[in-house]
């Protein structure tokens, strides 16, 4: 049995070393990953609260000057609530959330199965178009959705979205969310909302 020579045992030793410093290098981008979960939402109505976690989160990135929302995770999670007539939703949001230029959107049921839809923005918040409850910071702790008294008018879907600006290919300026948040009601079901 021959002796292995300096040379076989330093090419072995090199390659048992890119093998470990690949291994930590994937630990570190797992843990780095793991350290920094996704947000969630909390929403509150009739006095029950759920934890809303994302429906999509996308990390977007800048290459070559575009927003790349290549690196996402679609859970697609629905959290459900019952939002009674006449009783507000409340939404909580984390601080860097709080902080984004978000945009909520709501899906009303109206009689005969039709749908009524409704907008509102973080601009909207800043200049006091809507009710919200402010942190010391001057941010949106938490945002309060009316619900119409009308037991007719049910609301059904309520979802924030965090915008990025996008361009089609005919040069049409506008936004695609890099993340989305949704709640359903009891009125969601069944109905068409496209």
């Amino acid at each position: 049995m021959s002796k292995p020579n300096a040379r076989t045992i330093v090419a072995l030793l090199a390659a048992l070393l890119v093998v470990a410093v690949a291994y930590v290098a994937v630990i570190v981008v797992v843990a780095h990953r793991a350290t920094k979960p996704e947000p969630e939402l909390t929403a509150y109505a009739h006095g029950k609260s759920v934890t809303v976690s994302p429906f999509m989160f996308c990390d977007p990135k800048v290459t070559n000057g575009q927003i790349d929302l290549s690196d996402c995770s679609n859970a697609e999670a629905v959290s459900d609530l019952d939002v009674p007539a006449g009783s507000p939703l409340q939404i909580s949001l984390p601080k860097e959330i709080a902080k984004a230029p978000w945009r909520m959107k709501l899906f009303y049921r109206l009689p005969g199965d039709n749908v009524a839809v409704g907008a509102f923005t973080y601009e909207d918040y800043k200049k006091g178009l809507v009710n919200t409850k402010v942190e010391t910071s001057g941010t949106p702790a938490a945002i309060t959705v009316p619900t119409p008294n009308d037991p007719q008018i049910k609301l059904a879907v309520a979802e924030l979205y965090l915008p990025v600006p996008a361009m089609d290919a005919q040069g049409n300026v506008g936004w695609v969310p890099s993340a989305i948040w949704s709640i359903h009601t009891p009125a969601y079901q069944g109905l068409n909302i496209e």
